[in-house]
């Protein structure tokens, strides 16, 4: 028995004929694809807002001590937690044991050599001063112009105010007298310092004339 041949169909899918005419079945799809993106147009226009996750939410919250919950404000979850009492009792006690052995091996090696003793109160305050001498001009060589640094003198005196106003009743009469003659000097440096340059910045054409025979 012979085998059928298999049918083909052929679908026309052009939108103009052989005539040059438009075929209706072409207008008909067109209008039809039209009324399907209005569809979905709409139906996009009227979907809900999606409410963002709630760990994108500038109204956080966390529990606090007692179990309730209260409001993270911002820039709090940013902050690192500090390091546990048990953590910084080992890393003080590793320090010290590291600058005694450091200690030691300077002794062996250099025994004429000046011994660095414990730091205290009055070694910080004399480096700070040191500093903000430094950038006030002080230290300058015979023949060198001096150089000075008064935004960074001043910012050594505010942190000198600074550990004033944090040490307020914890320093002995000795420590407290040091910290605060170091500051009344530097800030009267500081004001005889700027005070010359308005001078100068309000004449700058003033020279000293010439003194006549």
């Amino acid at each position: 028995m012979p085998e059928k041949e298999p049918q083909v169909t052929f679908t026309d899918r052009r939108k103009i004929s052989s005539d040059g005419e438009i075929r209706p079945e072409a207008v008909a799809e067109e209008e039809a694809a039209r009324r399907e993106a209005e569809r979905r147009e709409a139906a996009g226009k009227s979907a809900p807002p999606v409410a963002p996750p709630a760990a994108e939410t500038t109204a956080a919250t966390a529990k606090d001590e007692t179990g309730e919950s209260a409001p993270v404000h911002e820039g709090e979850e940013s902050m690192p937690e500090g390091p546990t009492a048990q953590e910084t009792a080992e890393s003080h006690a590793a320090y010290n044991q590291t600058t005694k052995q450091l200690d030691e091996l300077l002794r062996a090696k250099a025994p004429e050599s000046a011994q660095l003793g414990p730091v205290a109160f009055e070694h910080l305050v004399q480096s700070m001063y040191m500093t903000a001498m430094m950038g006030l001009g002080a230290g300058t060589q015979p023949g060198e112009k001096p150089r000075v640094d008064l935004m960074g003198a001043r910012q050594t005196i505010d942190l000198l105010g600074v550990l004033q106003e944090k040490t307020k009743g914890n320093l002995t009469p000795d420590e407290a007298r040091l910290l605060e003659s170091a500051l009344f000097e530097l800030r009267m440096m500081f004001l005889e310092i700027t005070n010359a340059i308005a001078r100068n910045a309000s004449n700058p054409g003033q020279q000293q004339q010439p003194k006549r025979k």
